[in-house]
């Protein structure tokens, strides 16, 4: 089969030709995949980032967002069939430690990453975990859903995590319009009546916002702290969702957060450099976030499904992947890329 195979950090990937996987193990689950979401995650792996902490041994095949039709399972398998249509959750767990009982999963201390720490999904099939499969409506198109696998995911659990926090009359800020943040958009419409202020440098970008029900957008051309200021009386927002969290834009998170707020990291990328004493004299929080539970995913695809959550996506064949690889890391794609192997 094809596959999108990274040989060695700072050098893009290759696509060659690599054994198909089989199911040796009983709760085994191989998928034909219908769709490969293309993150900037795999950019941050190619630049190896992500080396120390995945402890991957190279060469293999990256691609954490996927979707597509079961070809095998293993002799325990009884959620799904040959033939389902499913999406992945993107970490296959164990369902037996703490974390897995308590609904935790994505904490799971025996779960592994594909696409990150062993092989993933830009390939024309995947070996995952029946625990990873939801099942979805025959007539979903793999393609159409398949970043919502980890894209979705994230964005819907941070948004999800600062629901308390966001009853009416309160102002959530979405620092970042583009793959996750359009997903966290149409989240926080579906799941809270917030006043939602989205912030992007990108025109293009905020206009997509404004059309998916941000009540208030701003460009990011230097002074988007003070208009968001402006737009809640000085006083910043209960909620900063910050899907970008580098280049400047994870300070400027905090700074229109208010006394007591909330600074949710989502993206990431560079440092956040914070005075102690401005979070203890404001009680300001900051939130770490980390893909997202299944029961999130699950939660995510009803929306989907019912037409709430929309995928905004660009489509590639899986030999131009590194074309798309190159349009995301230039700013080419509005929403999400995706490979159709």
């Amino acid at each position: 089969m094809k596959a999108v195979r990274l040989h060695a950090y700072h050098k893009q990937p290759v696509v060659e030709e690599v054994p198909e996987p089989t199911a040796k193990e009983p709760f085994d689950v191989v998928v034909k995949i219908g769709g490969a979401g293309v993150c900037r995650t795999d950019l941050h792996i190619i630049e190896e980032q992500w080396a120390e902490k995945s402890g991957v041994t190279l060469p293999y095949t990256i691609g954490h967002e996927n979707a597509g039709w079961v070809q095998e399972i293993g002799p325990a398998v009884s959620n799904v069939e040959v033939g389902d249509t499913v999406i992945l959750h993107p970490t296959p767990t164990c369902g037996l430690c703490h974390a897995c009982r308590a609904g935790d999963d994505m904490h799971c201390v025996n779960n592994r990453f594909p696409g990150i720490d062993s092989d993933g999904g830009m390939a024309e099939y995947l070996l995952t975990s029946a625990r990873a499969c939801i099942k979805l409506d025959p007539k979903t198109r793999p393609e159409d859903v398949a970043a919502l696998a980890d894209a979705g995911i994230t964005a819907y659990h941070a948004v999800r995590k600062a629901v308390p926090l966001l009853y009416p009359g309160t102002v959530c800020v979405v620092n970042g319009a583009g793959g996750l943040g359009h997903i966290g958009i149409q989240s926080l419409r579906a799941l809270t009546a917030t006043t939602i202020v989205v912030v992007d440098r990108n025109a293009e970008a905020l206009d997509l916002a404004s059309k998916l029900g941000a009540d208030h957008t701003v460009l990011a051309d230097g002074k988007q702290v003070e208009a968001v200021l402006d737009l809640t009386g000085g006083n910043g927002a209960e909620v900063v969702l910050d899907f970008v969290a580098e280049q400047g834009a994870q300070q400027d998170a905090f700074a229109m957060t208010r006394r007591a707020g909330s600074h949710f990291v989502i993206g990431y990328g560079s440092n956040i450099d914070i005075p102690t004493i401005d979070i203890i004299s404001t009680e300001r929080n900051v939130v770490g976030n980390l893909v997202g539970t299944y029961n999130d995913l699950a939660e995510l695809m009803v929306l989907a499904q019912s037409g709430k959550v929309t995928l905004h996506t660009k489509k590639y064949p899986l030999d131009a992947a590194l074309d798309a690889l190159a349009d995301l890391d230039a700013g080419r794609v509005r929403g999400r890329a995706i490979l159709t192997p």
